[in-house]
């Protein structure tokens, strides 16, 4: 498991102006009210076409026009899930992802419905400041996936502790019997991770936040940042069988 940029930065200045904009929205209609009407009128006015992808289209009545990979910008109406889904789907393509927060905490989204208007004309005109987002790319045997907001570690079976091994680096750190760790991003370290008592990691950082949850310790939890390196994790298994000899009390 290792901490990766995931998308090519375009240059923050001299940016040319938008051309083409996708749009992602919120998955109840109900939540952006008039936010798409709002949305046309900002883009008409600054000569931006916007694309609509087939489920897009049909949840707001509107036609499928253009393809959503050859656009320019990424117009989320929502909060922080919808902003995920987002760069989940864009994930690799270079296209730039800006968010109106028509959810709860909007900590992905770049302004608030109030600022749509305004901040939605200089995005089209081009005054943007891309910041590169780092994931998580992890590996299980044969098989890989891309995290863009963290990962989490658990026991197959409810309910019980396992027993892990790891490593960041190469470097061993002995073994934690937890309930399970959390992997996260600098963008994700304020959801699981900061539930959990983790740290909340900066914006830009490329860095990954592991907390482990309940482990057996007398501290509450065990964090690190990891920098340009990897974490390697193990399961103990131990073929150990205990017994108890009651003990007795004479009265």
């Amino acid at each position: 498991m290792s901490s990766s940029a995931g998308s090519t930065t375009p240059s923050g200045s001299g940016a040319k102006p938008v051309a083409r904009a996708a749009l992602v929205t919120h998955g109840r209609q109900e939540q952006i009210g008039d936010g798409i009407a709002r949305l046309l009128e900002v883009a008409g006015a600054a000569g931006v076409e916007l694309t609509f992808a087939p489920d897009e289209a049909a949840r707001h009545g509107l036609e499928t026009s253009g393809d959503p990979a050859d656009a320019d910008l990424v117009v989320v109406l929502g909060g922080d899930g919808t902003m995920l889904r987002a760069l989940r789907t864009y994930l690799g393509s270079g296209i730039p992802v800006i968010g109106v927060n028509f959810g709860r905490v909007g900590f992905l989204t770049s302004m608030q419905p109030e600022e749509l208007e305004v901040g939605l004309t200089r995005a089209f005109r081009g005054e943007l400041e891309v910041v590169e987002l780092p994931t998580l790319e992890v590996e299980n045997g044969e098989t890989g996936h891309v995290a863009v907001n963290d990962l989490v570690v658990t026991s197959a079976v409810l309910g019980r502790m396992v027993e892990l091994e790891w490593a960041v680096g190469g470097e061993d750190l002995g073994s934690v019997p937890c309930d399970g760790i959390i992997c996260s991003t600098p963008s994700g370290s304020t959801a699981y991770n900061l539930s959990n008592g983790g740290p909340v990691l900066m914006w830009g950082i490329d860095a990954m936040a592991t907390t482990f949850v309940a482990p057996h310790f007398a501290q509450r939890y065990v964090s690190s940042e990891v920098a340009n390196g990897s974490l390697q994790l193990r399961q103990v298994r131990r073929g150990i069988r205990w017994s108890r000899v009651p003990s007795y009390r004479s009265s």
